[in-house]
């Protein structure tokens, strides 16, 4: 039977046996088949990859599933591929500012980069998983503010205002600008208080032109004027005094006091030719440059052999070298030209080769000052650099001058009364016939008659704590009646430095 029916469905001369309704029962059965694996395949893979894309992290940190992404106008970084990270490591050393001892490049910068002692120990939170944003330093734009804000506030008062022309007020409120004693750089010379002076109304007395009222000097907006720069003083030793006073001020309106040093570490500000006082915070300096005549200093051999000093009033002082990339300059001369060798001017003054037998001293005076005159016109870029030049301060010896027994010590009140007022100065005049002659603008601190009503100003016999014992026999014959005790008198030259910077910072880069 199973043979007969074999036979029964075989193909006759190639074509089928098969009916028509099992081919269709067959083509569906297949149909079905594949429609029903590839739904599976389908959902098992959608599945899968739906799993895979939630729970495997973006490479920029944030997961287009769960997050909102990033603006369109940002643009973030990828981090660098793990094997090109460096890591911060605990106990790190940073560099901090140095100051660049020594310098003679005027272009050089005041601190750069360099070793330091301070070590910083770093966590795990100090490794960034991302790119961060650029930091903005807000405490610097915040005081450039104030520093415009306080421009702003003072130029149209004091544009018009002679500085000059004015009387010494009693302001028990606010004066002394700093207290005494508070300030350890001050030289045992102006130190009037520590060295046993008993009265202070001396202290208490403020310049207030006619015209208008100065600023307080403001330490913190003044270091902002000065970031970044060199201020420099350069003259004798009452430039000096001026140095002392405004580094006290600025040093005692800082934050961190141990940031603010003497570059060289020194401690005492007598006897060496140059001083920098460094703020760090403010990447500035606050220089002094030993120049009593502001040209050199010199000697020559005479025909006997014998060393003779001169005076070369055709050479700028050898520290201008130093100096010349200051942004800001203070010169002042003009009490070394008030002593016996400079006074009678005998085989003292030279130009070139040539020694002159005798010369006016207002003469060798204008010759001199002509000579750093024209330095200034050389050195000094007016667009980058203010220059000053502040006036002779008054002496008030009685009874005779320095060296002969002057006297000032009694003194504990002004003068009030104009016509005990001495006359200008003829230096000065001249002084001013030189400037009038320039073309690099120069500022005239002309500070002559302001000094000369404070017959009570001075040190006098509070010079010093100890006296030697030639002087203990005369204590009075010893006095200083032409340098100022601190806080004092030079406090008002900074009070007008300070207003003239505000008019006129603005005008270098």
């Amino acid at each position: 039977m199973m043979a007969s029916n074999a036979v029964k469905y075989m193909p006759i001369h190639g074509g089928t046996t098969t009916t028509t309704d099992e081919i269709k029962s067959f083509f569906s059965a297949v149909k079905h088949r594949k429609t029903s694996a590839f739904v599976y395949a389908f959902v098992i893979t959608f599945v899968t990859f739906t799993l895979c894309v939630a729970f495997t992290p973006s490479p920029n940190s944030y997961s287009p599933w769960f997050s909102t992404s990033p603006s369109q106008n940002n643009t973030l970084q990828a981090p660098a591929p793990p094997e090109n990270r460096t890591l911060v490591t605990n106990n790190a050393t940073f560099e901090s500012p140095t100051i660049v001892k020594n310098r003679t490049d005027p272009s050089q910068p005041l601190l750069t980069a360099g070793s330091s002692n301070q070590t910083r120990t770093t966590t795990d939170d100090d490794v960034p998983n991302q790119t961060a944003a650029p930091s903005v330093d807000v405490s610097v734009n915040s005081s450039s503010s104030s520093v415009k804000q306080e421009m702003e506030k003072w130029s149209e008062t004091l544009k018009d205002c002679e500085f000059f022309d004015g009387e010494w007020i009693k302001d028990d409120d606010t004066y002394p600008l700093y207290e005494p004693g508070s300030c350890k750089l001050i030289d045992e010379q102006f130190d009037c208080v520590s060295n046993g002076r008993p009265d202070r109304d001396f202290q208490k007395l403020k310049w207030k032109p006619k015209k208008c009222s100065l600023p307080r000097l403001n330490g913190g907006i003044m270091l902002e004027m000065l970031r970044g720069r060199r201020l420099a003083f350069v003259g004798d030793s009452l430039n000096r005094n001026m140095w002392e006073s405004l580094v006290c001020m600025l040093k005692g309106s800082v934050k961190d006091e141990g940031k603010v040093y003497e570059a060289k570490g020194r401690h005492h500000f007598r006897g060496e030719a140059e001083y920098s006082f460094v703020f760090q915070d403010y990447n500035c300096s606050v220089e002094f440059f030993v120049s009593p005549f502001l040209v050199q200093e010199s000697e020559i051999v005479d025909k006997t052999g014998t060393k003779k000093e001169t005076l070369r009033l055709d050479l700028i002082g050898k520290s201008s070298e130093q100096y010349k990339g200051a942004d800001i300059i203070v010169f002042n001369t003009g009490h070394w030209w008030t002593h016996d060798k400079t006074s009678k001017g005998e085989d003292y003054y030279q130009e070139g080769s040539n020694v002159y037998h005798e010369l006016d001293v207002l003469e060798a005076f204008r010759k001199a000052l002509t000579t750093w005159g024209r330095w200034v016109e050389k050195n000094v870029n007016p667009e980058k650099s203010l220059v000053f030049f502040r006036g002779f301060s008054a002496t008030h010896f009685r009874g005779g001058q320095w060296n002969s027994g002057g006297a000032c010590d009694s003194e504990t009140e002004p003068i009030k009364n104009e016509t005990y007022l001495t006359p200008y100065p003829p230096k000065m005049k001249v002084l001013e016939g030189v400037l009038k002659g320039m073309t690099t603008p120069v500022t005239y601190l002309n500070i002559t008659r302001l000094t000369d009503y404070r017959k009570d100003g001075h040190p006098s016999v509070y010079r010093k704590q100890s006296l030697s014992d030639e002087e203990k026999k005369t204590p009075l014959l010893y006095q200083d009646c032409s340098h100022w005790c601190l806080p004092g008198v030079p406090d008002s030259w900074n009070e007008i430095l300070y207003a003239e910077l505000l008019l006129k910072l603005n005008q270098i880069g």
